[in-house]
């Protein structure tokens, strides 16, 4: 047990650590085939209004560009999410976002990063057509978000989840962990995927009428530490479920929704440990998975609309 309680106090990295986190601007960002001429595809905006860890101008400036690639109109949204400003959108990405409380301290309470209202206008601008990519990472990023999550049926654990034995967390059709789904075989584009890979996230369990597309391992642990990165003998932990993801799709209304919870896989960092993202070892069609995954979801906004 004491082994197992190092190992993992050793993957869970302080934050300052993770402000080290920087954006990989020479990673390829390339897209070899555009699914919309640049400059006039759907509209895509990235949330930058809740004291979020990635944002378009930051860690997230990889993904944004790699959006752009693709045709997509890239915004950055730092405005109350209202109607009015949710309206013009085709697709909101919204990650590691937090309440202002917990932006210097990772430690419980995490109150949530958004408002009732702001939630209700989500939920209905989804159910009218609007399309929700929401990404929470480890602890304490579910915490703050998990009130948007649980209004389309979504459960997040405020946590960190870990494999035994520690290993790079390689999702694929081979071990059975990444799951046939119209994202992953890439219906919209052709392209399907085949391994992703993630860097340290949380879990979270889906509504039924949801189309799991990542799944834990019965070998995964789920740790509620009470602080990010201080953990010990007596805090909390479970073993996984066959309930537990790590990427899930649904279909909510006329919108469509997908919850992530990892944030790193989506981009290209530089990190103390090593590139994070789409430079990484085992992380080569990452890239390509981001794509099948707005591919989806602006798709199916666009036809709702």
């Amino acid at each position: 047990m004491r082994k197992w309680i190092v190992a993992l106090f050793m993957a869970l990295a302080s934050s300052a650590a993770l402000a080290q986190q920087t954006p990989d601007m020479d990673a390829d960002l390339t897209v070899s085939r555009p699914l919309h001429v640049r400059g006039q595809g759907p509209v895509v905006a990235i949330d930058a209004g809740h004291n979020n860890f990635h944002t378009a101008e930051g860690r997230y400036a990889p993904f944004a560009e790699v959006l752009r690639n693709d045709g997509y109109q890239v915004r950055s949204l730092a405005a109350e999410l209202t109607a009015p400003a949710l309206a013009p959108l085709r697709v909101l990405v919204v990650s590691n976002a937090l309440a202002k409380e917990n932006v210097v301290e990772w430690r419980l309470p995490t109150p949530p990063a958004f408002t009732p209202a702001e939630i209700e206008a989500v939920r209905e601008w989804v159910r009218g057509g609007g399309a929700l990519f929401l990404i929470a990472d480890h602890m304490p990023f579910p915490g703050a978000m998990a009130s948007l999550a649980s209004a389309f049926g979504f459960t997040l654990d405020n946590s960190v989840a870990v494999p035994s034995p520690r290993r790079a967390e390689l999702f694929s059709r081979a071990n059975g962990d990444l799951l046939d789904s119209e994202i992953v075989r890439g219906d919209v584009a052709g392209v399907p995927v085949t391994e992703v890979r993630t860097f340290g996230g949380s879990s979270f369990r889906a509504p039924p009428e949801a189309v799991p597309i990542m799944r834990l391992g019965s070998d995964w642990t789920i740790v509620f530490p009470e602080e990010w990165g201080v953990i010990s003998a007596v805090t909390p932990r479970r073993p996984s479920t066959g309930e537990d993801l790590r990427a899930a799709a649904l279909e909510f209304g006329k919108g469509r929704v997908v919850v992530v919870s990892e944030a790193a896989a989506f981009s290209a960092q530089a990190a103390p440990g090593g590139p994070m993202g789409f430079r990484a070892d085992g992380a080569g069609q990452n890239k390509q998975f981001l794509l099948n995954v707005m591919h989806w979801l602006s798709q199916g906004a666009a036809e709702a609309r």
